[in-house]
């Protein structure tokens, strides 16, 4: 498979703060690939310096084959482009339409007419599962679900090789999380991305998770399909995912 990002000893210091000590992971092409661990554990760090919000102390990380240590302004520019983030409560403008919120980056980033963009913010409200007239409301006054799926066709409006998703089921009930999901799944089918996920929930993790790291005591402890992670002897691991019925209800799933 295509690695289409690598981690590479990336350290991260906040002061005399230390949140990452030599994390290594890759992510192949086309894989839904989840970044677990408990609290405090660097998960929303690590992410947010594959999305260039922050830069790492040291170590080296590589996106659709650029490295982004040092990277110029326009490759930047032209990077970000490439990919969508969904972050964990939507982070939609209050002060903005649904549609005017999943327009912003064609604005931002296209010199297409207006009758396009239109056309476009259409075309992914509907890939989400929301109606058109969904797109003249706002996000007050529409549900945490939709709020979600609104998100989720901002993050793709520019058609992006790689999605990243905060927690994409926080805050859906049971059959909205797993709804999310085949949804999620469905578009990685459709659309031959790639998925990165932050994920508490197990049957996101069960269920459509191809490979996963677990962060812990600074790094990765284990970093694999399910069945792998499930090999590691490693303290939180073991208690992440002791509980006897989660193995009985997915026993299908590590055979």
């Amino acid at each position: 498979m295509n690695k289409i990002i690598e981690v590479d000893g990336i350290v991260t210091r906040f002061g005399t703060r230390t949140i990452h000590d030599g994390v290594n992971l890759h992510i192949n092409k086309n894989e839904i690939y989840a970044i677990l661990g408990e609290s405090g554990s660097g998960k929303s760090v690590l992410m947010k310096e594959l999305i260039m919000l922050l830069e790492p102390t040291a170590g080296e990380v590589s996106i659709l084959g650029k490295k982004l240590n040092h990277i110029s302004f326009k490759d930047a520019q032209s990077i970000r482009s490439d990919w969508g983030v969904l972050f964990q409560f939507g982070a939609l403008f209050s002060s903005m339409t649904i549609s005017e919120n999943i327009a912003v980056q064609l604005k931002e980033y296209t010199n297409i007419s207006k009758k396009m963009i239109d056309r476009l913010v259409l075309s992914k409200l509907a890939l989400v599962g929301l109606d058109s007239h969904v797109g003249n409301l706002y996000p007050s006054q529409i549900s945490g679900g939709m709020v979600k799926r609104a998100g989720l066709a901002r993050a793709l409006a520019m058609e992006p090789k790689l999605l990243f998703l905060d927690e994409p089921t926080s805050g859906l009930d049971p059959i909205g999380a797993r709804n999310f999901d085949a949804l999620i799944l469905e578009l990685r089918d459709l659309l031959g991305i790639t998925v990165v996920m932050i994920t508490h929930d197990l049957e996101s993790i069960f269920g459509m998770v191809d490979r996963m790291a677990i962060l812990a005591d600074k790094r990765v402890v284990a970093e694999g399909s399910l069945a792998e992670v499930l090999q590691s002897t490693h303290p939180f691991v073991e208690e992440f995912f002791k509980n006897d019925y989660t193995k009985d209800r997915f026993r299908d799933k590590v055979i």
